[in-house]
């Protein structure tokens, strides 16, 4: 299926297109076709018709994220139907009818700029000519969203790791989709015909909750304690604060307990539950090379030299950390990173995995891809 998605590097963009090509990642490992010819599209290919058109033709649907919330009133106003605009005459330009899943938003009911702008924008779409999914969306989170910028839970993340105290409306309420949510809803409409209006359940909250709930994950983090990850929504919402650690907050320290016997150390706490293994590897071998949607995973050597490499799923730029059995450090692995640790010493390399969820043979949430490319 040739698919495109719009305003690709943005947050929920960014997700969908990281999702497909999870798929396509596992359909390659499993020596099956890749399901989805993925066309990435940003803003800029909306001032461009020659893009735009050979992006669209051949097209059997469009994920379309692109959009504009933060601009003037006047600019806002327009902006979103413009694009809508653009979009339905590049379709009809190459004779493409492909399923549209538009996203929507709660605000779009609103005598607003914003509300009349994403309105009319998803009328302009409807009588695109295809399918057409209307994808209500609420608050939108996730892992690499940009603070202070239409954002308040990754807002909140940076003042938690500022340890700075922002200023909350105490009545305040709002409700939360993560992004990757959003994205696989979008992409299962697609997959299944969906079309009509389409509300994916979110997490209604106080906004003081959701900051004294990302407060006590920061503070115990410190302490090397994980919160209760047995609900889906708190996996997310811990994933989003892991995520804005990165680069600088690993490899993370652990207190040594030595004396005459030996060393003894804490190498996991809290988390309500998971899986731990050991593994073993000869030196100049790598392992990994994979990365994981939900999945919270801690690495940790206690015998040997290794390096850790992290990539950001659909990026260049590699993170190399370090590490020693001699002064144990664990690196917790990111969501939507692919990531390998490689034995760079001469002896034997052993190291300690955790993850907070028993490992599903018919679910791994586990996707093959390289991290130097």
């Amino acid at each position: 299926m040739r698919i495109v998605v719009t305003g690709a590097h943005g947050l929920i963009g960014w997700h969908a297109h990281a999702r497909l090509h999870a798929a396509n990642c596992a359909a390659e490992f499993n020596n099956e076709p890749q399901p989805f010819d993925i066309v990435a599209l940003d803003h800029a290919a909306f001032d461009n018709d020659a893009t735009l058109r050979s992006a669209l033709d051949g097209a059997q649907a469009v994920l379309h994220f692109a959009g504009v919330n933060r601009a003037p009133d006047n600019e806002v106003e327009t902006a979103n139907p413009a694009i809508a605009v653009r979009l339905a005459e590049a379709c009809k330009a190459v004779e493409a009818a492909p399923h549209i899943v538009y996203a929507n938003s709660t605000h779009a009911v609103n005598d607003t700029s914003y509300g009349r702008s994403k309105r009319i924008a998803g009328e302009v779409l409807s009588q695109a000519g295809g399918k057409y999914t209307d994808m209500v969306l609420p608050h939108i989170f996730g892992e690499c969203a940009r603070p202070n910028y239409n954002n308040v839970t990754e807002t909140f993340i940076e003042a938690v790791i500022k340890e700075e105290t922002p200023v909350i409306n105490p009545k305040g309420r709002v409700s939360l989709l993560h992004a990757g949510a959003a994205a696989q809803a979008a992409i299962e409409a697609v997959r299944s015909g969906r079309t009509g209006s389409l509300h994916p359940t979110a997490r209604d909250i106080a906004v003081v909750d959701l900051f004294k709930t990302l407060q006590r994950f920061h503070i115990d983090y410190q302490a090397n304690i994980y919160p209760d990850l047995r609900d889906p929504f708190t996996v997310s919402l811990f994933n989003t604060y892991r995520a804005a650690l990165y680069p600088q907050g690993f490899p993370r320290p652990l207190k040594l307990n030595i004396d005459a016997r030996g060393t003894l150390f804490e190498a996991v706490k809290g988390g309500g539950g998971g899986q731990t293994f050991l593994s073993t590897t000869v030196p100049a071998i790598t392992r990994g090379d994979h990365f994981h949607l939900d999945k919270v995973e801690r690495f940790l050597v206690v015998q040997g030299e290794a390096i850790i490499r992290i990539r950001k799923v659909l990026s260049d730029a590699v993170w190399e950390y370090r590490v020693s059995g001699k002064d144990p450090a664990p690196v917790d692995m990111p969501t939507l990173h692919t990531h390998s640790i490689e034995n760079v010493g001469n002896t034997e390399l052993v190291t300690l995995f955790w993850t907070h969820d028993l490992f599903d043979p018919d679910n791994p949430d586990t996707f093959a891809d390289k991290v130097l490319q």
